[in-house]
């Protein structure tokens, strides 16, 4: 083996090894100002795999987390909610930073909002 095939070795390795989920399962909370006034959440994960699921928790009810995926430190999913007769596609995309996560929250293609999930301990 060459020097400079010995030296790629490493790196070549590193590369081949699937970026982990990070550790997200678990109860977070979030609180933040919407154009209905403040929402608190709690949003329940479950993860397996690549797959998430679990529940989001409002003053306006509960419903089942669906469409959720993470990949290394980036989550995303899906909350369906009814609102005063209107069913509502909220989209979330997230990074995780150790017990924060930071999601841009798009309400039916409608209303863009920034909002930061603390975990439970």
């Amino acid at each position: 083996m060459s020097r400079k095939s010995f030296l790629l070795l490493p790196l070549l390795l590193a590369l081949s090894i699937p970026a982990r989920a990070a550790d997200i399962a678990g109860k977070w909370t979030a609180s933040f100002d919407t154009q209905i006034g403040v929402q608190n959440y709690t949003y329940t994960f479950k993860v397996d795999g690549a797959k998430l699921t679990g529940t989001a928790e409002s003053q306006f009810g509960k419903t089942e987390i669906t469409e959720g995926t993470v990949k290394g430190d980036e989550i995303s999913f899906v909350e369906s909610v009814n609102y005063e007769g209107n069913a509502l596609k909220i989209e979330y995309k997230g990074k995780i930073s150790g017990d924060e996560i930071k999601f841009t929250r798009n309400v039916a293609d409608m209303v863009t909002e920034e909002i930061v999930a603390k975990r439970v301990k």
